[in-house]
């Protein structure tokens, strides 16, 4: 068996493992990028930055691959909506 036997089974197992191994690969990738995006954003809460931005578009990365994040993501949104609609309606009380 040559060189290129062994790099050619190692990549290409009949389309099924080769198929499998790149599914994990980009959802480590999005791993890798959506938390570090998220981490960034958790270090602006106390750091000067826009972190209400790059919070959600941490977790919006993390949300094409996993289910957690789709979760925590609908959650901060629907939390999102009622802090605004609670602040419209103190506003609009006080006049």
């Amino acid at each position: 068996m040559s060189g290129w036997d062994v790099w050619k089974g190692l990549f290409h197992r009949g389309g099924r493992a080769a198929k499998v191994s790149f599914t994990q690969a980009k959802r480590l990738v999005v791993l890798i990028v959506g938390l570090s995006v998220l981490l960034v954003g958790l270090a602006m809460v106390v750091l000067p930055g826009p972190a209400f931005i790059v919070v959600p578009l941490g977790l919006a990365i993390l949300a094409t691959e996993f289910i957690w994040a789709r979760r925590l993501l609908a959650r901060l949104k629907r939390e999102i909506s009622n802090a605004g609609e609670a602040i419209k309606n103190r506003l609009n009380g006080s006049q």
